[in-house]
């Protein structure tokens, strides 16, 4: 064999060798990475559900000064937004089932009173035109759409995450090197979800 043969040779393996360890390394980084970009969505779901519960005084003041005798739904909304507050969250949520939920039934709730809120407005044609209440009626409902965008990208992030410690390689690498590496938790619908929306603008 000559020097030059044998010289590529050499860079050929080397060049080999290293493109072995650079796809490890991605395999190995694959868990972590993956686990960040979920509670990355997770941050961004509660931003939305943070920017409607910043809201959500206002709409109430604004009702208010029309609705009088509707304060039973009035209180509803402001205890589930109170509640929905209330229920603490940070990056250990996503793997606790009954936190999760917790925070889930709490939003759910908030949802729920906020279209009984806008069901009543039917009543008051007044407030329907109120330009307070249809610039807050339009923030709210974008808010409701940011927040469907943020559950989704989060649920495939989630997914993602939890298919990869649950198969091979990636189940091998998190049992190995990353122990701690839990499922994490994802919305699910309420049972009434399926049924449209009374609302009617």
């Amino acid at each position: 064999m000559t020097a030059s043969l044998l010289g590529r040779l050499r860079l050929v393996v080397v060049a080999l060798a290293l493109a072995t360890s650079l796809s490890a390394c991605d395999a190995i980084n694959r868990v972590p990475t993956l686990e960040e970009a979920a509670k990355s969505r997770w941050g961004e779901v509660q931003n939305q559900y943070q920017r409607r519960a910043d809201l959500i005084p206002n709409l109430v003041e604004t009702v208010k000064g029309y609705a009088q005798q509707e304060k039973d739904v009035l209180v509803q909304v402001t205890e589930a937004r109170a509640k929905a507050s209330s229920v603490k969250v940070d990056a250990a949520t996503v793997s606790d089932p009954q936190k999760f939920r917790e925070f889930q039934d709490a939003q759910n709730q908030l949802s729920g009173a906020l279209g009984r809120l806008l069901v009543t407005v039917e009543r008051y044609p007044d407030l329907k035109s109120n330009a307070n209440f249809l610039a807050l009626q339009s923030q709210l409902e974008g808010t409701e759409n940011r927040i469907a965008v943020a559950r989704r990208d989060y649920i495939q992030a989630v997914q993602a995450y939890n298919t990869e410690i649950r198969t091979v390689p990636g189940r091998w690498i998190a049992s190995t090197l990353y122990p701690d590496a839990k499922p994490m938790e994802a919305f699910t619908a309420t049972p009434d979800a399926s049924r449209p929306p009374n609302v009617k603008f």
